[in-house]
């Protein structure tokens, strides 16, 4: 790794929201410029998340154009700006959640970096890093999943899904899952799933849901939302809790308040960066999400890892839900 960087990059851009041939791959991006307070870091991969196709589609507002998608990467520091409070130097190997990481080089604060562990290799710290925080947010701050619960997790067979159905079952909870495919259900069991509900094979899910636990489910983990957004209000049991933290297959309809009154409903709408604001709490779950893979109670489940160039087949697999786990795409080749 050159310690000065070049002037051109790779990058994969949108120069307007739309579908996944809205994506763009250039090979002579600018490098960006450090601001204060910046670390120049060079990538080795990058995570495909949903909310990078919240931001390609036009969901949520670009805050440019054009924009380099990505928002989680992992890679080694190139160069340092004027500050450098987490005593970072060139070289080091480091993992943040920031814009534009589906790029050869990214400018990110310093902030926002982590050190990532001896012992952890980069494909596993990445495989987890904003799912699992996700994940451990989710079932200690939206809902703090105890021993006796009975939890829904809707899309069970995905990077989230796989790390709930993980983190319930050592809680002591009883994990229902939903997914689309026998391969899908079996892959959710494998990580802590005691029930499946194939929703492909019994469209009334939330019957099948109801058969498994007649007085409903203590939590209701849903990153689908539209399409399954009724039928999590239904299975809740009374005193409740539905997390939705995702919008796969669109956003939920507005919000009735008067519905929630039925069975006093606490709903919540998580968004995993409102729960890592301070340096403190990224480091709380940082160390936490690290603890767990290095003890073996946590770990990565990759799909699959694309070249740059393919992002656009990723972001047609995410969409088309035909993946598990975590995908990948290798920047530094």
């Amino acid at each position: 790794m050159a310690s000065t960087p070049p002037s051109s990059m790779k990058a994969v851009v949108i120069d307007k929201p739309g579908g996944p041939d809205a994506l763009r791959y250039a090979e002579d991006f600018p490098v960006p410029k450090l601001k204060d307070g910046e670390v120049l870091v060079q990538t080795k991969y990058s995570g495909v998340n949903y909310i990078d196709t919240y931001f390609r589609s036009g969901l949520y507002p670009a805050p440019q154009l054009p924009l380099v998608l990505g928002y989680e990467g992992v890679g080694q520091v190139a160069s340092i700006g004027t500050s450098n409070p987490q005593a970072l130097k060139e070289g080091d190997t480091v993992i943040w959640m920031h814009q534009s990481t589906y790029s050869t080089y990214c400018a990110v604060p310093a902030e926002k970096l982590v050190k990532v562990p001896e012992g952890i290799s980069v494909e596993d710290a990445l495989g987890s890093y904003l799912m699992g925080i996700t994940a451990l947010a989710l079932t200690k701050e939206s809902y703090e999943v105890k021993k006796g619960d009975t939890i829904l997790v809707h899309a069970a067979a995905g990077g989230v899904g796989l790390l709930l159905c993980q983190l319930g079952k050592a809680a002591g909870a009883t994990v229902i899952g939903t997914a689309s495919t026998a391969e899908k259900c079996e892959t959710a069991r494998a990580n802590g799933a005691a029930h499946m509900v194939n929703y492909r094979d019994n469209p009334d899910w939330v019957a099948e849901v109801q058969k498994i636990a007649p007085e409903g489910v203590s939590c209701v983990y849903d990153g689908v939302g539209k399409t399954t957004w009724d039928g999590s209000l239904e299975v809740v049991k009374r005193k409740g809790s539905v997390i939705f933290f995702g919008s796969a297959s669109g956003p939920p309809p507005p919000l009735d308040i008067q519905r929630l009154g039925k069975k006093v409903t606490k709903i919540t709408r998580a968004v995993v960066f409102q729960y890592i604001v301070t340096r403190e709490e990224l480091e709380y779950y940082a160390g936490l999400l690290f603890g767990h893979l290095k003890k073996g109670s946590l770990r990565a489940n990759i799909h699959k890892i694309y070249d740059l160039k393919d992002v656009r087949q990723a972001h047609v697999d995410l969409e088309g839900r035909v993946t598990t786990g975590k995908l990948l795409v290798r920047v530094d080749t």
